[in-house]
């Protein structure tokens, strides 16, 4: 009997133990998947919390992307000048929920209540170096938290406009058989002509050779082609927002390196040589000598009519400080106008040796800039070494010229290539911002500086 009152309690021992053992392995795995259920909602945050600092860093991408500093800004200046120029743009565009703090620092955005995420942020100048521009994206969701840092680098503004051999507000009129060739790729001979408003892009009188695209402005404007274009590339329409801006070089900087004689109505015109001349205002030059030799700048007050006789070359660069918005009779001509017979030539090349073109050496880029004279190429030339802008452009006679830079024409009136004209654009070296044309700053993302914090 006593035997069998000790099995039945052994029994009673071992299902005793196994719901105990049972009870612990039910707490442990209730354990286990609350700390599971732990681990998942902090690492969902925590993802939450990244696409919350990546979302605060494309919105401030996107705003300062549309900024431009001007050059004549100080480095030291251009923390403060970003943040109010992005103050500026926000609320010309009602925006509301962003703002930028006049120290930099952006106030928090929601972004979802239900996932309780926001981003805030803060732009900051390098303490040792004003252009670089650090930019901090943080992020939360709950109770996690991410960091974003990266780097902005704040650089001279590259108009897409010197992308393009010919770029023309108003049509380009290509008479008899002229010829546009890129002296290695077709890229360095395509042409842009806005010709809004103009029911004629492109006036093929006879026959003409484009080497690059032709790029239109005005999708209703059209080409006319008397005989034959021979197209190396295609023509395309561009879109409003792609359209490329037509800068206007700021002349006057250029006054300061005219430090040699001012010509007006009684000085010597018949000199074969003129150093970093001035031409007064009124003064309507015609150079008579053989042969005129220009050496560093001649700066040309408005109003003025230029004309330059027979053989010219040009050592350095030629600025004419007119209105582009209104020209009015300003002109620029190279060999007496048609119908005149008279022989000449146009060359030009880098500025001359000597200490007196120091100053000048670091103006690369431009040959001509004249925004408010027309400039006429009425005789051979034979180099453009830089960029030509002017309102209105003529080129006339037998020429066959290497042309190293843009011919930007800033009037609505045609651009006008006639007789057997040949040019080759040659983007070889090609400088990025030409003379004249470093107006503006703009903000460089550098993607090697992206950090995460946590």
């Amino acid at each position: 009997m006593a035997r069998y009152i000790f099995r039945r309690g052994s029994a009673l021992v071992t299902c005793t133990l196994v719901l105990v053992i049972a009870s612990v392995m039910a707490v442990s795995l209730a354990a286990i998947s609350g700390a599971n259920l732990e681990v998942a909602v902090k690492q969902r945050e925590g993802a939450q919390a990244f696409a919350s600092s990546e979302s605060g860093l494309e919105v401030m991408r996107y705003w300062l992307s549309r900024v431009r500093v001007s050059s004549l800004t100080l480095p030291s200046q251009y923390l403060s000048t970003i943040i109010t120029l992005v103050q500026s743009d926000l609320a010309a565009h009602n925006i509301s929920n962003f703002q930028v703090n006049a120290d930099g620092s952006i106030p928090a955005v929601t972004l979802s209540t239900v996932t309780h995420q926001d981003f805030r942020g803060q732009w900051s100048a390098d303490a040792s170096d004003p252009t670089i521009i650090h930019v901090t994206a943080s992020g939360t969701s709950g109770q996690a938290a991410r960091t974003i840092t990266v780097q902005y680098n704040i650089t001279p503004y590259h108009f897409p406009i010197f992308d393009y051999g010919i770029a023309t507000k108003g049509p380009l009129v290509l008479k008899y058989n002229p010829k546009i060739y890129a002296a290695s790729q077709g890229w360095e001979a395509d042409i842009y002509i806005d010709a809004n408003d103009a029911p004629l892009a492109l006036d093929v009188g006879k026959s003409a050779t484009l080497a690059g695209d032709l790029n239109i402005g005005d999708p209703s404007a059209t080409v006319s082609v008397g005989t034959t274009l021979n197209m190396g590339g295609t023509i395309n329409y561009i879109p409003e927002d792609d359209q490329p801006e037509f800068p206007v070089p700021r002349v006057g900087d250029f006054r300061v390196y005219a430090t040699g004689p001012v010509l007006n109505k009684t000085s010597n015109l018949g000199l074969s040589s003129y150093t970093n001349a001035v031409i007064a205002a009124g003064t309507d030059p015609n150079f008579t000598a053989a042969n005129v030799n220009i050496r560093g700048i001649l700066y040309i007050e408005a109003p003025n009519k230029v004309t330059f006789g027979k053989i010219t070359t040009l050592e350095g660069m030629i600025v004419a400080a007119g209105d582009v918005s209104n020209p009015g009779t300003n002109v620029i001509n190279f060999g007496e106008p048609l119908p005149s017979s008279s022989p000449g030539n146009f060359t030009s090349g880098p500025y001359p040796a000597g200490a007196e073109f120091d100053a000048l050496r670091q103006q690369q880029g431009a040959c001509i800039l004249a925004p408010g004279f027309k400039v006429s190429f009425n005789k051979n030339f034979t180099a453009v070494d830089g960029v030509i802008a002017a309102s209105g452009l003529y080129f006339a006679n037998n020429a066959v010229s290497t042309v190293k830079g843009t011919l930007i024409n800033y009037s609505n009136d045609p651009l006008i290539v006639e007789r057997n004209i040949t040019l080759t654009f040659d983007r070889t070296g090609q400088v990025e911002i030409p003379a004249g044309f470093d107006l503006y700053r703009v903000l460089q993302y550098n993607a090697a500086s992206y950090a995460m914090m946590y």
